[in-house]
């Protein structure tokens, strides 16, 4: 690991996270987007557009040679130039070489990532050609000396004061910090230079196959002004932004504008389709396909899928890191989940080793991405690629290799810090301060001590009565249900039996291995997967139950990814994944047991949470609310329910606990305006994070795993 990288990086966020108005702005705008997302897309079926949007991506990759060779046909055909470049190098090269040679001093530019991408304002400025970026957000960033901070809104982390105090130096007087002001002020700045330009440079959001030509999607006038005035126009686009027919295209459009910005279309489609009258003399068209590691992207199995992209920039609208930290510190060139995918590729593992690790594995990405694509399991695959390269840190490599695997090891050290900790619990089972260097992982919430008996202890004697029971079924506790909340167990026997379910707990049973799958140790978590296969099918239950949703998509979705090549192993993973359920989803959907918590609510009002992994990963949040409002509570909405508490396993630890810190900042005021007494939730991590900080605040309200709520009502 790259200790001066990581020294540096950890500045970024200190610096980040020291600038509340940073914060503010991009929540404000993430409320506002989620509402008009909401508008733009109803009556829609997104899932449906998205999968149909993904397999066209699909396609037009596995053909890319073909497409690329049947674009430059009809552009070429068409009176366009076409230059493929091999790198960004390459692109500049041609570009500026190009530029040289006409004589161009004034280059005017609409929004472009990809000239972003090969840094080619410096590539012109380096031989004396003024590049002016005529985009609003892109000429804010320029005058304030910034890369973009967002792919589509790049000047988004900033307020109009700021914008205001930019322009007044360049006019040499204050200006207004009204916003039509200010647009007036930069079209007055700009528009002369679209008469002086010698040369205009855009980017393409499509570049259509079957006609040769490109489309722009924009909401100013700055780019049709930038390809059409000036004598000759270049296109730097990107190989991937290939189509392979107009009908293709629509669909791209169609989604585009709605996941990027929340409206129903842009204000401006421009289709270009090669050179056209410019005064005495054609218009010169040069297009330039930019490859830049696309093609090794489209050779990679585990990363491919990030080619499916159009974008929209909705994975960092909705992205809790990027909302604490913004783009300039979650991103490279391209930002959010999607940037990190693409710095790897364009920009070297180096350059993306650091926003690989800032991830907290949220899904939230996941779920809006319009290209259907798996960004989360794309970026565990470069976190284990980092992890070869770099190694994951001698502490990690410890635990993880000598001690996690071996499970009676890691059992008794778990067993023996429950008896260290006694001088910090004073005989509590909450950690309210700890000692020295740890000391500022309680500053902002409690943690939970180590039980004095973990769960696997005890089952022995807890009594279960169940006479001609409905189903056997196997608990996977997961360290937290085990070592931390060993109550919750106990609490779920209670419900289990109550509904004629008969409850084991398989001895054998260690880590689900995702702790050492988030941070690059793949080998331990295959390792992991293993022991638990085997403890679990061994007594042939009828379903294995979970309280922890990471745990459930361990059993449900990773142990099939590992072992999928192994011999022996596939089978018996794809079994144990069939019979793995949520326990509110086997309550509420396989027990249809509601009719059991009818009339039995205690007086209560409760919100719920809806954990990461469970909604955006198992699919479960409908079940867990259905057995809430049948128990009779109250149950009312917060805001952002399925938003991270930010605790993530190690993340909220040892990775980085200055953003989960602000992250559970957010929640907690959430919970708190719902206006609840109790929030409910089915994840023992979530409960540690949020009971953490709502105790730490001091606040009445408490925080609640489902299974001790339905237990409550059984008393």
């Amino acid at each position: 690991m790259n200790k001066q990288r990581s020294k540096d990086y950890r500045q970024r966020i200190d610096q980040a996270l020291a600038t509340p108005r940073l914060q503010e702005a991009l929540h404000r705008f993430g409320d506002a987007y989620l509402l008009s997302r909401q508008k733009a897309f109803a009556g829609l079926d997104f899932e449906a557009l998205r999968q149909e949007i993904g397999a066209m991506k699909d396609r037009t990759r596995d053909n890319r040679e073909r497409y690329q060779a049947e674009f430059i046909r009809n552009a070429e055909a068409a009176g366009a130039i076409v230059y493929v470049a091999r790198t960004a190098e390459d692109a500049n090269r041609y570009i500026v070489g190009l530029a040289t040679a006409r004589g161009v001093k004034l280059v005017v530019k609409s929004k472009s990532m990809a000239s972003e991408e090969t840094h080619l304002n410096k590539a012109l400025e380096a031989v004396g050609i003024q590049a002016l970026e005529t985009d609003l957000g892109e000429w804010i960033i320029q005058l304030a000396g910034q890369r973009p901070s967002h792919m589509v809104m790049p000047a988004i982390h900033m307020f109009k004061e700021e914008v205001a105090e930019l322009f007044s130096k360049q006019t040499g007087r204050q200006e207004s910090p009204e916003i039509a002001h200010l647009v007036k002020v930069a079209r007055q700045q700009l528009r002369q230079g679209y008469l002086d330009a010698d040369m205009g440079i855009t980017g393409a959001n499509l570049a259509v196959a079957e006609t040769g030509g490109i489309a722009l999607v924009t909401n100013e006038g700055n780019a049709r002004l930038t390809s059409t005035l000036p004598k000759i126009h270049v296109a730097l686009v990107g190989i991937d932004k290939l189509v392979p027919t107009l009908d293709d295209a629509e669909k791209v459009i169609r989604v585009l504008p709605r996941n990027a910005t929340g409206q129903l279309l842009t204000s401006y489609v421009t289709w270009i389709r090669g050179a056209v009258p410019c005064g005495d003399a054609d218009k010169e068209l040069h297009i330039v396909l930019l490859d830049n590691g696309r093609n090794a992207l489209a050779q990679s199995p585990e990363c491919r899928d990030a080619l499916r992209c159009i974008r929209c920039g909705a994975c960092a609208n909705v992205c809790p890191v990027y909302q604490t930290v913004g783009g300039h510190v979650f991103g490279h060139i391209y930002i959010g989940a999607i940037g990190i995918i693409l710095t790897a590729f364009f920009h070297g593992l180096d350059n993306a080793a650091e926003i690989v690790r800032a991830c907290i594995g949220c899904r939230a990405c996941v779920a809006i991405c319009p290209g259907n694509i798996d960004l989360e399991n794309i970026i565990l695959h470069l976190r284990e690629v980092i992890g070869d390269e770099e190694g994951i840190g001698t502490a990690k490599t410890l635990v993880f290799r000598k001690v996690m695997r071996n499970r009676k090891l890691f059992h008794s050290l778990l067993r023996a810090g429950a008896m260290l900790q006694k001088p910090i619990t004073r005989g509590e089972r909450t950690i309210r301060h700890l000692p020295l260097f740890f000391s500022s992982l309680t500053e902002w919430r409690t943690l939970p001590a180590i039980a004095e008996k973990p769960l696997r202890d005890q089952w022995k004697n807890i009594p279960q009565r169940v006479e001609n029971p409905r189903f056997k079924v196997a608990l996977f506790g997961g360290c937290a249900n085990d070592f931390l909340y060993p109550e919750l167990g106990r609490d779920l026997i209670k419900v289990m039996n109550r509904l004629g379910v008969l409850v084991a707990y398989p001895e054998k049973q260690n880590c689900c291995g995702v702790p050492a799958l988030y941070s690059g140790d793949r080998e331990t978590a295959l390792e992991l997967a293993e022991q638990n296969i085997e403890a679990l099918l061994e007594g042939n239950p009828d379903y294995v139950l979970t309280t922890c949703p990471t745990c459930t998509l361990a059993l449900q979705r990773d142990f099939v990814e590992y072992l999928r090549d192994h011999p022996g192993w596939a089978e018996r993973a794809a079994r144990l994944a069939a019979i793995t359920v949520d326990t509110s989803r086997f309550i509420d959907r396989v027990l249809g047991a509601a009719d059991v918590f009818k009339g039995r609510a205690l007086p209560e009002k409760v919100t719920y949470h809806d954990s990461c992994h469970l909604k955006r990963g198992a699919g479960v949040w409908r079940e867990p609310r259905n057995l809430l409002a049948v128990s009779g509570r109250e149950l009312v909405e917060m805001d952002h329910a399925d938003r991270c508490c930010g605790f993530g396993g190690s993340y909220s630890f040892a990775s980085h606990p200055d953003i989960a810190k602000n992250i559970l900042a957010d929640k907690l005021d959430d919970i708190r305006h719902s206006g609840a007494s109790c929030v409910a939730m089915d994840c023992p991590g979530c409960l540690m994070q949020i009971r953490g900080g709502l105790e730490k605040q001091g606040t009445a309200i408490r925080a609640a795993h489902t299974i001790e709520l339905l237990a409550e009502i059984l008393d």
